[in-house]
């Protein structure tokens, strides 16, 4: 970690999840004073109920994309080798569309170890498949690491609702905007919509292999499995915002969970969990002005926000800290 220099900026990150945390340890390791304001502590976010995978994002623009899917990469594949972060190198079996095709889109060729299936390895109903060695990341536990990492750069969580971003400018001359779903109110964009999404936790009965079908319709297979439970899905809805859970697809989850792992059987129900997923044509990473204030926005990932995260803060941040050296 570096030191904190006298004459860096403070800095207000508004918003708790994994792009708000990840962007504020960018900045907080890099020396600068930072504050996250949130109106929900991490475990509350919508990061929470995520999978939650590393893997091909397709946003636009594609070669922005690619960029911070190689930085996270190589910080997730560093992460797996520290104790108690929630971050590990899991075996993928990734079936659908994207194995169907004779040539794979540069996204795939990032995915370490990719390589087609034998026939026997793929489940019924599937063509063809790939496997691959990707990180798998346990939510609750790496949300838990990033706030401690936080902690220890020196940085600071406050469990405050932020109204608009310039009353944030009203305490730091920095303000970066990782609100997710939130920046439709806050920044005034209405390209943002809700992504609905749903996902069954079950109890793991001795499962580490990810599943993964890549498709484009709203319903799709998957299972990441984590030390103590199961992450089964999936589904999405654009333009929904309730976030109660249907009962009826939590039984289509699980019927088809349990098709392509039989020992899903019977695990038991932890919990339905859902969310809201920041869905936008691009992600936003950028700076305007505000006020006599810097906004450094950093959201629209869709749900890609894991995957995005580390590479979308480390430019975010960047922007920040250049936002600083132009006011010296």
């Amino acid at each position: 970690m570096n030191g904190r220099s006298n004459n860096a900026e403070p800095v207000v990150v508004v918003g708790a999840g994994v792009s708000g945390l990840t962007t504020a340890i960018c900045l907080a390791e890099a020396g600068s004073p930072v504050q996250v304001w949130a109106a929900e502590p991490p475990a509350q976010t919508t990061s929470v109920v995520a999978g939650a995978l590393w893997g091909p994002a397709f946003q636009e623009s594609p070669t922005q994309t690619l960029a911070w899917m190689a930085i996270s990469l190589r910080e997730f594949q560093q992460l797996a080798t520290v104790p108690d972060t929630g971050v590990r190198l899991a075996p993928v079996l990734v079936v659908g569309e994207l194995a169907n095709v004779d040539e794979l889109p540069p996204q795939a060729y990032l995915i370490p170890e990719l390589r087609r299936c034998a026939a026997a390895q793929v489940p019924a109903g599937f063509r063809q498949g790939f496997q691959a060695t990707m990180p798998l990341i346990d939510m609750p536990r790496y949300l838990q690491y990033l706030v401690g990492r936080l902690a220890a750069a020196g940085g600071q969580i406050h469990i405050r609702r932020v109204e608009s971003l310039a009353d944030a400018a009203q305490s730091a001359p920095i303000v970066v905007n990782c609100t997710g779903l939130g920046a439709r109110e806050l920044a005034g964009d209405d390209t943002l919509e809700p992504l609905f999404g749903q996902h069954v936790v079950l109890s793991n009965p001795g499962l580490d292999q990810v599943f993964l079908e890549l498709t484009e319709g709203a319903d799709w297979t998957c299972v990441f499995p984590h030390p103590q439970r199961v992450v089964c899905g999936g589904i999405k809805v654009p333009g929904r915002w309730d976030r109660t859970p249907e009962p009826e697809v939590t039984e289509r989850i699980l019927q088809r969970c349990r098709a392509v792992e039989p020992r899903l059987a019977d695990a038991e129900i932890i919990e339905i969990a859902t969310g809201l997923r920041p869905g936008r044509p691009a992600v936003r990473v950028e700076v305007e002005p505000l006020g006599s204030a810097r906004c450094v926005h950093n959201y629209g990932h869709g749900s890609n926000g894991v995957t995005l995260s580390w590479g979308c803060a480390r430019q975010a941040a960047k922007l920040a800290l250049a936002s600083t050296a132009s006011r010296e």
